[in-house]
């Protein structure tokens, strides 16, 4: 597939997980991609080689979504070494599980830092770049709507956020053929969330198909969004989650 042939993408966080398959879910279908990693740098050196081996560009940017700075400078600097930007996606995410009670303040400052703060940040400094066609995707989570569990507060507020936030940028940037949607995973494959931890069998229970997503389940639906077919839909989500908030 080459719907994306010619297009210039960012996914930020995508040295492994979800990200590491939307970057190369955007690749199989044509894109050059930069993508931003933190401490993985073996991963995003391979990460990067199978993106080449597809005959796209790829760029590895290391950079903290947690510090503003870094934020804006991964921007700038995909913007550079892409020519341009079409395509942002704001995959970066933390996670920290615990009662609010219990919750320290650098885990809380780390969350709001990361999931919140550095969407807005990098969204602003893509907008500038962006033409008529452009996407902006933020991956948010079944959580931002249906707290199912305990000891997720604060992260499903920080996801919630992201709601308000999408909605209120697809009104502003509506105008100019750019459109701003959520993708919310629910229990994905990955290493951070394997389907046999502690607690599996009971999430399993809560989703409609039985089982657990995978990467490349979340990477589709964004190239989706991301794809022309979409062009009419903004300023909202789309739910990935096997029918866990059905």
């Amino acid at each position: 597939m080459t719907e994306f042939a010619g297009k210039r993408a960012l996914v930020t966080g995508a040295a492994r997980g979800i990200g590491a398959a939307i970057a190369l879910e955007l690749a199989e279908r044509g894109a050059d991609v930069a993508f931003t990693y933190v401490a993985s740098t073996a991963a995003a050196q391979e990460l990067s080689k199978k993106i080449e081996a597809l005959g796209r560009r790829a760029f590895a940017i290391q950079a903290d979504s947690a510090v503003a700075a870094e934020v804006k400078r991964s921007v700038e600097e995909a913007v550079t070494k892409l020519g341009g930007l079409d395509i942002l996606v704001n995959n970066a995410g933390v996670l920290f599980q615990g009662q609010v009670e219990d919750m320290q303040l650098e885990q809380i400052d780390q969350i709001l830092a990361v999931n919140v703060r550095a969407v807005v940040l990098a969204s602003q400094a893509a907008i500038p770049h962006l033409g008529d066609g452009g996407r902006i995707i933020s991956i948010g989570s079944c959580l931002a709507e249906r707290v199912a569990f305990g000891s997720v507060a604060v992260y499903s507020m920080s996801k919630s956020a992201l709601l308000a936030f999408t909605r209120g940028l697809s009104r502003e940037l509506g105008s100019r053929g750019i459109t701003v949607n959520l993708v919310h995973p629910g229990p994905t494959e990955t290493e951070m969330s394997p389907p046999d931890a502690p607690g599996a069998d009971a999430m399993r229970a809560q989703i409609a198909l039985g089982r657990y997503g995978t990467d490349r389940d979340v990477a589709a639906a964004v190239a989706f969004i991301a794809s022309p077919a979409a062009k009419h839909i903004t300023g909202t989500g789309l739910n990935v989650d096997g029918g866990m908030n059905a």
